[in-house]
């Protein structure tokens, strides 16, 4: 998701494309138990994970880059940043969502065939005729996102002192221009049913905790997320040209199921962060000079 930022942030953040952002491991959801995706643990053997790009094409000087395979803990980029505190001591400031996973992980490993890239959780292929039916017919409300589906959702985390809005300028302000970032992520397979997850449950709503604007929960029983240093993401980077932001990344490594229903629901009733589609991914980061040990 490219993200337009106020002039007077266009000199630090120039053009920046937010995608991604993370929060801490032990952050719980308030209310509800997520629906872990039937087989979503396997792994699949064609589902190899890209090669690497010749050194000579890498981007130099950049920090540890996202997304990646969280099942990969080495990375040899010498880049240090302190980490961002716990999502609920920090002000959720946007929520968008990813079609096909960004990172690969322990639950989503099948390489996607499409032109769009990035990965599907690994039981993307068991699901019933009927959790495939639209029930929009193709005309829901929110674009980007069918049944059978698998999405990538961020909920991205400041330490300014903000309220959720669209794009990443809704985590900078006048006062706070260079912030901490953090980005809670969790993948989904987007199925019709009613019986599945519902995206509201997630959104932020006017929620505040201790006066800090939160999400009403983030789901629960998809494994303990895998905590790292990287960077924002989106199309409009790869490992020849980097991002420069640090991000904290939390990324929980089993998938979930979620009804499309509660999607379409969600994008035209209240959604201050305006969101209306989903956003492409960017290339799996593979090379090890850009990304950081994972502790």
């Amino acid at each position: 998701m490219t993200f337009a930022f106020p002039p007077h942030f266009r000199l630090g953040f120039a053009a920046i494309t937010l995608l991604a952002l993370t929060a801490a491991p032990t952050v719980a959801a308030s209310s509800g138990s997520a629906q872990t995706a039937e087989g979503d643990a396997k792994v699949i053997p064609t589902a190899a994970a890209p090669v690497a790009a010749p050194a000579n094409t890498l981007c130099h000087g950049f920090g540890p880059q996202t997304p990646r395979d969280i099942s990969n803990l080495g990375g040899t980029n010498a880049v240090r940043f302190p980490a961002a505190p716990p999502a609920d001591q920090m002000n959720l400031c946007n929520i968008h969502m990813h079609t096909n996973a960004e990172h690969r992980g322990p639950g989503f490993m099948a390489a996607s065939v499409s032109d769009q890239g990035g990965f599907m959780c690994n039981n993307h292929d068991q699901v019933t005729p009927s959790e495939l039916e639209d029930p929009a017919f193709g005309h829901g409300s929110f674009d980007g996102v069918k049944p059978g589906d698998t999405i990538e959702v961020h909920w991205v985390y400041s330490t300014c002192d903000v309220s959720p809005g669209p794009g990443l300028g809704s985590c900078l302000s006048d006062a706070c221009a260079n912030p901490t970032l953090r980005v809670e992520s969790q993948v989904f397979l987007v199925v019709n049913d009613p019986h599945a997850l519902d995206f509201r449950a997630f959104d932020h709503d006017g929620h505040q905790v201790d006066g800090r604007p939160q999400p009403k929960s983030l789901p629960l029983d998809t494994g303990t997320p895998v905590v790292l240093p990287g960077s924002t993401t989106g199309p409009k980077y790869t490992q020849s040209v980097c991002s420069p932001l640090q991000v904290t990344w939390s990324v929980r490594p089993n998938c979930a199921r979620v009804d499309i229903t509660s999607i379409y629901e969600w994008a035209p009733d209240g959604n201050v962060f305006e969101e209306d589609h989903s956003h492409g991914v960017r290339t799996l980061v593979t090379a090890p000079e850009l990304l950081a040990p994972i502790q």
